[in-house]
């Protein structure tokens, strides 16, 4: 493995080489004009926030 430590070397750069192209061939307008309506923010703790535990004033 020590004498061949230039085949590593050549597997990576194949894969960043392929990494950057898959990225060239992504269309941002089209993605951001099709992106899906994010659902509104629903609180985890909306069940708890009723029950308040601070005392009250008077």
């Amino acid at each position: 493995m020590k004498d061949y430590w230039w085949i590593i070397l050549i597997i990576l750069f194949g894969m960043l080489i392929s990494g950057i192209k898959e990225l060239r061939r992504v269309d941002v307008k089209k993605y951001l004009n099709d992106k899906p309506e994010i659902p509104p923010h629903r609180d985890n703790n909306a069940e708890w926030d009723k029950d308040d535990d601070w005392p009250k004033k008077k």
